[in-house]
């Protein structure tokens, strides 16, 4: 009977783990005949899990059910949902705090000692800065991570930085959190091309469809620095830093600029402005050595500036000779 019982947790962790598994790939994970992951899929059934058959075809996934069954969670994962939930606890998630501390009470109160020790250091050492920029919708979070989730375009109203009203059709691939906004990087439909929307904007239509096929992804983390540091703005820089790469991004936010390396003693900057003196001011208080490439308005203005300040510190006499 212990033997059952362990085997019937395993094959829920399996199945909770993947949204899709084939009767062969759960027999050789349990280490059992085909049969014997059928009969534990009824047992499971009968104890009030969802377990469904794709028909046709001899595969298994855990599907919604009327009521939440329990979850396993292995160490990690209940010391990453804890944290999780006492980060939206604290309002990162408009809407979220108060379900987030019923939510997070449930956790804690189930956790291992050890576990608990780790959750509360970590909290210990994390200072949580107040966002007050706009945040994101619980609601519209969980839409969009379900049509990613099932590969199903998403029709959305989104908002631009001017206020303009537009109706958008992408296949979602990803969401993004930079840790004060999120962004969702999408396959724009009528545009034929990836794009970034930040979720606070963006209102999700329904139904939701037809299914697509993923795409194969760009680099996401370079991807979404660039779409938000450079390329909505008129102004667009490439410098180059005489610093390393790894040293670059101590002091630069990939929401503020993207970086790439060129060698182990240096790498390129693209940041985006619509002001010239803004980002000639921002490369300058980096306190890095930087040779500025395009665009040529911006070379010119540097070297305006570069006068300018140069006469700043000359002695007037000089000036009058």
């Amino acid at each position: 009977m212990l033997e059952t019982s362990a085997r019937l947790l395993r094959l829920l962790s399996l199945l909770q783990a993947r949204r899709d598994w084939s009767g062969a790939e759960l027999a050789e994970r349990l280490g059992v005949a085909p049969r014997t992951v059928r009969r534990d899929v009824d047992r499971l059934r009968n104890l009030g899990y969802p377990v469904l058959a794709d028909a046709g075809v001899a595969g298994y996934r855990l599907g919604a059910g009327a009521s939440l069954p329990p979850l396993l969670l292995d160490d990690d994962e209940a010391v990453a949902v804890a944290m999780g939930l006492r980060t939206a606890a604290g309002g990162s998630i408009t809407g979220i705090e108060e379900t987030s501390v019923r939510a997070l009470a449930k956790v804690e109160a189930v956790l291992p000692s050890r576990l608990r020790h780790r959750v509360n250091a970590l909290q210990a050492a994390t200072v949580a800065l107040a966002n007050a920029g706009p945040t994101a919708d619980p609601g519209t979070l969980t839409a969009i991570a379900a049509s990613i989730r099932d590969s199903l375009r998403l029709r959305f109203d989104y908002r631009t930085h001017d206020g303009t009203v537009s109706v958008r059709t992408a296949e979602p691939h990803r969401l993004v959190h930079t840790g004060r906004r999120w962004y969702l990087v999408g396959w724009d439909v009528e545009r034929a091309d990836w794009r970034t929307y930040r979720v606070d904007r963006l209102t999700p239509r329904t139904p939701t469809g037809p299914r697509f096929t993923p795409r194969e992804l760009p680099d996401i983390s370079g991807f979404t620095s660039r779409a938000i540091s450079t390329s909505a703005y008129r102004y667009q820089a490439r410098f180059t830093l005489h610093v390393s790469v790894e040293t670059a991004a101590e002091r630069i936010s990939p929401t503020t600029g993207a970086l790439e390396p060129v060698d182990e003693h240096s790498c390129t900057l693209r940041a985006g402005s619509n002001s010239l003196d803004e980002l000639a001011i921002y490369v300058t208080t980096m306190g890095f050595p930087f040779h500025v490439h395009e665009p040529p308005e911006l070379v010119e203005h540097v070297r305006t500036l570069a006068a300018r300040l140069r006469a700043a510190v000359e002695d007037p006499g000089q000036l009058q000779a």
